[in-house]
């Protein structure tokens, strides 16, 4: 309920005047206020000033009826609440410590990665002034003046500081004007100075990279040691995966790459003991746990195989094991290899499936499902080429840096003696699986199946900076066998799925009579040579759009595979290779 003052005119004007909080501090769960006596109120003199000295009323304590008491002739009066003391607004969080030496280390380290090694040429001043947008971005009343012979950092209209501009191609000064207008901008900008080192960082190559290509990037200290610790197997173990069945855990995967898989494990195995540790009443993320240790350290595991009953005892050394990349699995006669990326490991289980799906006399074919990954490790792709041709280019890689130029030049031996080979692809096929489906659709080794691929053809190269962060630079372009660009262009498959079901039907049954529905868009996609405008490249793009994957993919791969002319016509569909090895410049 509100309540109502009913004070003498005097004090209430000075009330309304010096004291509104104390009457919008009322409370509506506080008593009901009683109205007073008559009375008869003392009028201000009307040459009294607004500021005319009040006495100070007596504390009162909280609940007292204030107006309780009749003011009459000179008596006092009646008492004020006390004003409530103000909530104090806090202060706001000190501004991050920067170690500016630091920042100018990484800005040098990177400066001198940069320059040689983009696509384009570009100078170190271009790479500064492109990194020193983030002021801007970070506080819109920062800008640069760059047009004379000085660089000017400028609040509004107001010069913050001025450098001249050194060479173009001097890292180190420019190195150092970059750190000297971070530094004057934070001076200046609580917007910038809001920034920590990371931060700042990452601001400065965001908009330094904005300028590249796509592929181009900073990744700071904390994501990139998580993704160093997922290329390199992150902490030690035994390399098995463990399950919950019961009360019991269970083995229910092995990676390839691990300890385990040449030991006297099998998946299904009981886990009884770790390490002498019994793991009944356990959970499986608890017993995972015991399984993690120092690199090279002894696992003993104590394990009752299925139909078994005596347990038997396994002594493992503990070891950073990379993510599994590479699934099998048997459909009637043919295999399935199920290759999720490109890591560090990738062709030696690849190598480790191969051979012992080749040891089953009835296998009639192989099927490589790359749908959904999203590359890796070019090199890994080139070895995993060479596990399934005699010899011949896999790739080829452009650039400005010598050392980016290379072909991939293979041989060594099929390892399945020349079995029919279906390649899975989809819309998110990109990168190193797109170098692996065209190095085998070139060479007549395999039938792509599928969709446009994403067209990632495009290298990069890693550096690690001071600060533990990483700089990934795109330093060259991939050629395919016969000679045509990925980047954009993608892998155009023999057979289409993406265009539907009437469509995929009315492609078998041509293969069937010996023809080839997509001949024109693999014909044209083999003639294309870099560079390649944007509209070429839609036109024959067009004729498989990129899109996910889906089940009709495998049963189009096994019919491909169970029909050998099928088979035999869209792998004769790839043009001859009539030109010599390709020579390819990297300016447009």
């Amino acid at each position: 309920m509100q309540h109502q003052l009913h004070l003498p005119g005097v004090v209430l004007a000075i009330l309304l005047l010096c004291q509104p909080t104390t009457l919008h501090a009322q409370s509506s769960s506080a008593a009901p206020v009683p109205s007073p006596p008559p009375a008869t109120p003392q009028p201000a003199p009307a040459s009294a000033p607004a500021s005319a000295q009040v006495p100070a009323p007596a504390s009162i304590p909280a609940g007292t009826d204030a107006t309780s008491t009749t003011q009459t002739g000179n008596s006092a009066p009646p008492p004020v609440p006390t004003p409530q003391p103000q909530a104090e607004t806090p202060a706001p969080p000190p501004a991050p410590v920067v170690d500016m030496s630091l920042v100018h280390s990484v800005i040098t380290t990177a400066l001198e990665f940069l320059g040689p090694r983009t696509l384009e040429p570009h100078s170190s001043r271009d790479f500064t002034l492109w990194g020193l947008g983030c002021l801007s971005a970070l506080d819109p009343t920062l800008t640069f003046d760059s047009r004379g012979a000085s660089i000017q950092l400028l609040a509004g209209p107001q010069p913050l500081l001025s450098r001249p501009a050194p060479p173009a191609d001097s890292t180190e000064e420019w190195a150092r004007l970059a750190t000297d207008f971070l530094e004057a901008a934070r001076a200046h900008s609580a917007a910038v100075r809001s920034a920590g080192r990371d931060d700042l960082l990452q601001a400065f190559f965001d908009e330094l990279f904005n300028h590249l290509d796509p592929y181009s990037r900073y990744i700071g200290p904390s994501s990139a040691s998580t993704d160093r610790e997922a290329r390199t197997g992150g902490e030690a173990d035994a390399g098995i995966t463990l399950a919950q069945s019961g009360r019991y855990v269970v083995v229910s995967a092995i990676n390839a790459n691990g300890p385990a898989w040449t030991s006297e494990i099998d998946t299904g195995d009981r886990i009884i003991a770790v390490n002498n540790q019994l793991t009944a009443g356990q959970s499986a993320a608890t017993v995972t746990d015991w399984l993690r240790g120092p690199e090279d350290s002894a696992l003993i595991l104590r394990l009752l195989s299925p139909g078994r009953r005596r347990a038997h005892t396994v002594t493992l050394r503990r070891a950073k094991v990379p993510p599994e990349t590479v699934f099998a699995f048997a459909s009637g006669p043919i295999v399935v290899l199920k290759v999720t990326a490109f890591s560090s490991d990738t062709a030696e289980e690849m190598s480790q499936y191969l051979d012992q799906a080749t040891q089953d006399k009835n296998l009639r074919g192989l099927i490589i499902d790359l749908r959904g990954n999203r590359g890796g490790v070019l090199q890994q792709a080139v070895t995993a080429a060479a596990l399934l041709l005699d010899h011949g280019v896999a790739a080829v890689t452009s650039g400005r840096d010598p050392q980016s130029n290379h072909i991939w030049a293979v041989q060594g031996g099929d390892m399945t003696n020349g079995l029919p080979i279906a390649v899975l692809v989809d819309g998110r096929t990109a990168s190193a699986a797109e170098i692996l489906a065209a190095a085998l659709a070139d060479h007549r080794r395999a039938v792509v199946i599928g969709s446009e691929t994403l067209g990632k053809g495009l290298v990069q190269t890693v550096a690690q900076l001071p600060d533990e962060g990483e700089l990934f630079v795109t330093w060259s372009r991939v050629i395919a066998p016969l000679h045509w660009p990925l980047q954009g262009l993608g892998v155009m498959p023999q057979i289409c799925t993406s265009l539907g079901e009437a469509d995929t039907n009315h492609a078998l049954h041509m293969l069937a009579s010996g023809k080839l529905a997509n001949q024109a868009a693999i014909t044209a996609s083999r003639a294309a040579r870099y560079p390649l405008t944007v509209p070429s490249i839609l036109a024959i793009r067009k004729a498989c759009p990129a899109a996910l994957g889906n089940d009709r993919d495998v049963s189009v791969a096994r019919e491909l595979i169970n029909h050998p002319a099928w088979y035999k016509t869209a792998t004769t569909a790839i043009p001859d290779d009539v030109a010599s090895v390709p020579q390819v410049s990297a300016a447009p």
